[in-house]
Formats: C-alpha cells, sequence, structure tokens
C-alpha cells in the first residue's frame, strides 16, 4: 500500500519511542512525539489526531507495511515493545523488497563508465553483497546488454564533464577508414548509445556541421584550455534523431517514404517492436504485413532491414530496394564461392 512521507516520519517516531523503555509511553505521548516531528521535519502545526497515531499503531501492528511490529500495551495504558530488541528499523527485508534491490543493482552495473557512479562501487557492492547474503545468492531477475571489453568506456566520463562545464576536447581520432589518427579539435554537445555503443557528437568549429565521433575509435583525449567553447543553442537531440534510425543523420537530406513488405513469421516482432516510431501499417494479409517509414535512409536502416534477411522486402524507394538487393546477391555470392557451389 502506499505510504506518505508524513506517515513514515510518524512510524518512525513512533519506534523511537518504543524503543525507549526508561520512559512509559501513553497513546497522548505518542500523540505529542509526533506532531512535534512533523512540525520540525515538515513545518506543519496542526498536530496529529488521536484517530491517526491509533491507525499508525495497527498499521505497524500488521503485515500491511511488513513491520509486524509486537507492540503491546501494559497496564492498560503504556505502549511499548513486548520484544526489547525489535525495531522497524531491524525488519528483515521481505523477497518482494530483495527482488526489487537485484533489479536496481543489475541497473547501476550498467553506469560504470561516469565517475559519479566510480563514487557508488563500493556501496554497490555492499548492497549487493547484503542482498545476497539475505537471498541465499538469488539469481539476478534483471540482464541487461551491456559490453564492458567495449574500447573507448574509459572516456565516457572525461566527455561527459566537457560537455556539462563547456570545455573543448583535443582528441586523436582514428576511424575506420583512416590509416593512421588525427587530432581533432571538438566543442562536445551530446553522448549518445546506439546498440552498446556510445557516440560524441559536435562540432569542430562553428562554420561545421555536427559529427559524431564513436568512442571506441579515439585514441587519447584531452582538454584544449587554449580554445574557447561555441555552444549550439539551436542544437535540439530530440529532433535532430527524429527521422533516423541510429546515429548517421544527413543534416540537409529529407526523409522519404519507405514501403517495406514483412512476411506473416516476422509481422507479429515488427508489430510490437517498431523499426522508427514513423511505422505504420497499411496493409495485413494471410501472407504478412505492409508498413511505411518516414525516415532518412542511412546505414544503420539498411541493417536493420539486412537483420531479417529473407523476410523482409523493400519497395520503394527504388534506391534503397536496389541496394539491399545488391547486398543480399553479394552475401549470396560469398556463399557459393566459400560452399564451392
Amino acid at each position: 500500500m502506499p505510504v506518505n512521507r508524513n506517515a513514515l516520519i510518524r512510524y518512525r517516531v513512533i519506534d523511537q519511542c518504543l524503543k525507549n523503555r526508561y520512559r512509559k509511553w501513553t497513546l497522548d505521548d505518542l500523540i505529542e512525539a509526533c506532531s512535534e516531528a512533523l512540525y520540525d521535519y515538515e513545518g506543519i502545526d496542526k498536530g496529529v489526531s488521536k484517530r491517526t497515531v491509533q491507525l499508525d499503531i495497527q498499521l505497524m501492528r500488521s503485515d500491511k507495511l511488513g513491520y509486524n511490529a509486537p507492540i503491546v500495551v501494559k497496564e492498560n495504558k503504556y505502549y511499548t515493545y513486548e520484544d526489547p530488541d525489535y525495531s522497524i528499523t531491524n525488519n528483515p527485508l521481505t523477497d518482494r523488497d530483495l527482488n526489487k534491490l537485484n533489479e536496481v543493482i543489475d541497473i547501476l552495473r550498467q553506469f560504470k563508465g561516469f565517475s559519479h557512479f566510480q563514487e557508488m562501487t563500493g556501496m554497490i557492492q555492499r548492497l549487493e553483497d547484503k542482498v545476497r547474503t539475505a537471498k541465499d545468492q538469488q539469481k539476478s531477475i534483471v540482464h541487461l546488454e551491456t559490453n564492458e571489453n567495449l574500447r573507448g568506456l574509459s572516456y565516457l566520463d572525461a566527455i561527459y564533464q566537457a560537455i556539462h562545464k563547456k570545455q573543448v576536447l583535443a582528441l586523436s581520432y582514428q576511424s575506420f577508414k583512416a590509416r593512421t589518427a588525427n587530432t581533432i579539435s571538438l566543442h562536445p554537445y551530446l553522448l549518445k548509445e546506439y546498440r552498446n555503443r556510445w557516440f560524441v557528437l559536435g562540432k569542430r568549429n562553428v562554420k561545421e556541421p555536427l559529427i559524431t565521433l564513436a568512442l571506441d575509435r579515439i585514441k587519447e583525449l584531452s582538454i584544449n584550455e587554449h580554445l574557447l567553447y561555441i555552444d549550439d543553442e539551436d542544437f535540439d537531440p530530440e529532433n535532430y534523431f527524429k527521422n533516423v534510425i541510429g546515429v548517421t543523420v544527413e543534416r540537409n537530406s529529407r526523409p522519404q517514404n519507405v514501403h517495406i513488405k514483412v512476411d506473416n513469421k516476422n509481422a507479429p516482432y515488427v508489430i510490437t517492436k517498431p523499426l522508427h516510431s514513423s511505422q505504420k501499417v497499411i496493409s495485413t494479409s494471410s501472407e504478412g504485413i505492409e508498413i511505411t517509414l518516414k525516415i532518412q535512409l542511412n546505414f544503420e536502416l539498411e541493417r536493420e532491414i539486412l537483420g531479417f534477411g529473407e523476410s523482409m522486402e523493400v519497395i520503394t524507394p527504388e534506391r534503397l530496394r536496389k541496394r539491399i538487393s545488391y547486398k543480399l546477391q553479394k552475401a549470396v555470392d560469398a556463399y557459393k564461392v566459400n560452399n564451392n557451389l
């Protein structure tokens, strides 16, 4: 059941009172203690009603909050814990609590590249140890895609800080096509992750368009203290990537209408996980579906289509259809050569 902040304050105050066995606590004493705490923490000066505290005690006794507090009344007047060592803060975690904590631990592990999460590493490990101790080495129920061996992850935090502090980066960068690395001055604006690879978007200077660099192609990185950072107030990541799949954006290229046929075996996957936010189903039959996308043509779109193999056919535009056909034919030719067909 949902519990608000004021209720949590009252439960904690009642718990602190009942742990203090050097004093006898009447209901009026508990009401006064709760009222004072709410005034100190929340500035609430109207006090707490008798009915509210009675309901709090009833809930603390029950299993609804997981407390099962052994609250008893002595001499028909004084409230205390029957077990002198009991406290709601010592209450063991439920299976549901442990499952949720395991999910949180698994999610936090994905952000190891950032300094503020590196500082939390020890805390996460201690939390994980406590959870495992309480749950007999429970297996993880959440698994997120990650690649800890991917190059360039060590630069994540440095680039993040440079964007935050508006600093110019000096990069030694070598693309897949280049034979040697080049030195680049980059005014960074955005870190973007796509399919477990990280990219940084920025400009070399005010006159040039945005460029996208893969972190795993960076050889060296430092801050260029001699250049003044150039901001781009017109850059909007949501709009910039609106018409593409992935990270490859042609700034002067307009989105095109892409018409695709999907067989009936793969149609459910494409319907439940659209290729792009612009996807529309325009036809349904026993053979499958036909969809349209309003999207730029880029490498990532081609790779997405090729991933479906024979199950997906591009109808239009003709340029994309020919390119997919060419790549599929090249793949067939490669198998023919290797298998001596």
